[in-house]
């Protein structure tokens, strides 16, 4: 699946690298929009979000396991709460990942 991904000319180098970078994050984990940017060379989150908000591979290149630096959901599919973070908060919790007040509850779970 991940080859489609790197040979798709629908997907710009810059997403590539975003991809290439998330699917290395495991189940039950997850990794800040910077933390992400930081492992590719990017200093821009935002473009980091914009990125995933394209991602035309979920869940096999697992976006919802993005957060933002506040620990907080941050966004999916685009939006920022309504049933796109409802799904993103439903994946995470079927990986063992929880948020309370919209928080995650375990800290370690954050890749840096």
């Amino acid at each position: 699946m991940f080859a489609s991904v790197m040979k798709s000319s629908d997907v710009s180098p810059f997403a590539r690298r975003v991809y290439a970078a998330l699917v290395k994050v495991p189940a039950g984990r997850v990794i800040t929009y910077a933390a992400l940017g930081r492992r590719i060379g990017c200093g821009s989150p935002r473009a980091i979000g914009q990125a995933l908000r394209a991602n035309p591979f979920a869940p096999q290149v697992p976006c919802h396991r993005v957060i933002a630096a506040d620990l907080t959901p941050g966004g999916f599919q685009g939006k920022r709460q309504g049933n796109a973070l409802t799904r993103k908060l439903s994946l995470l919790a079927d990986e063992g990942v929880k948020f309370y007040n919209n928080r995650l509850v375990e800290t370690h779970r954050v890749i840096r």
